[in-house]
């Protein structure tokens, strides 16, 4: 089943809150999801009615503009991927006991800044964001970054991404659910930076669920992800 997005004021892309812009995209079959949101919060008059998700991540900065704050010290081989000062993402839990339950967090992480990075860079084939994705999910987040470029929309604020769990279901396969604060998240209209902002609501909150593989490289690749706004389980 395939969710319409459109910008509003949500992060949602519904690219006001963080985009507000809702897009969503049909995975596969069984059908993922993927839906842009702008930050934030709320669902007024003119944006109840409107879906927005987002997936947050961020990349390697060639924009000039981009005074870049950069992520976590990556691993040799992954590609630096850097974010404006107004853009960040905090994650919980960050790192586990488990060492491939570990990795798959921290790649995790990577992919949620490499698709920021490209909705900032307004380049839906960033090479750091192609990097972290495979597949339905490669698509899945070109669409996703495209629907901003779209429109003409960036995201600023803050994301918070917890209860972040991994289950490994083989040597190269695993799958991740963890839910994502946009209260603090916007989108931005990249003409005239105006910031699209709305109130909190329960649709602040998304749960996400994601499948990942290891490729030959070591990196734990997206292939397939969902997204449900407003899930019982993420609110605060």
């Amino acid at each position: 089943m395939a969710v319409l997005m459109t910008p509003s004021s949500h992060r949602e892309l519904s690219v006001n809150r963080r985009p507000t812009l809702l897009v969503a995209i049909t995975l596969t079959a069984a059908a993922a999801a993927l839906s842009l949101s702008a930050c934030g919060g709320g669902d007024s008059s003119k944006d109840q009615g409107k879906d927005n998700d987002k997936i947050a991540g961020a990349d390697t900065g060639t924009e000039k503009s981009a005074s870049p704050s950069a992520s976590a010290e990556a691993a040799a081989g992954r590609p630096k991927i850097e974010l404006p000062s107004d853009v960040t993402h905090s994650f919980v839990p960050e790192k586990s006991d488990d060492a491939v339950k570990n990795a798959v967090l921290k790649d995790n992480a990577e992919l949620v800044r490499a698709l920021d990075a490209a909705i900032v860079a307004q380049n839906p084939r960033l090479p750091s964001l192609e990097f972290y994705t495979e597949g339905e999910g490669a698509v899945a987040a070109q669409k996703w970054v495209k629907a901003f470029s779209d429109v003409g929309w960036t995201v600023t604020g803050d994301v918070r991404y917890f209860d972040r769990q991994v289950t490994v279901s083989s040597k190269n396969a695993a799958s991740l659910t963890y839910c994502a604060d946009e209260s603090k998240a916007y989108s931005k209209v990249i003409k005239t930076e105006e910031i699209k902002k709305t109130k909190v609501t329960k649709r602040s909150y998304v749960a996400y669920g994601v499948q990942v593989e290891k490729n030959d490289e070591g990196v734990w690749e997206l292939m397939k992800i969902s997204s449900t706004r407003g899930a019982d389980r993420c609110q605060p």
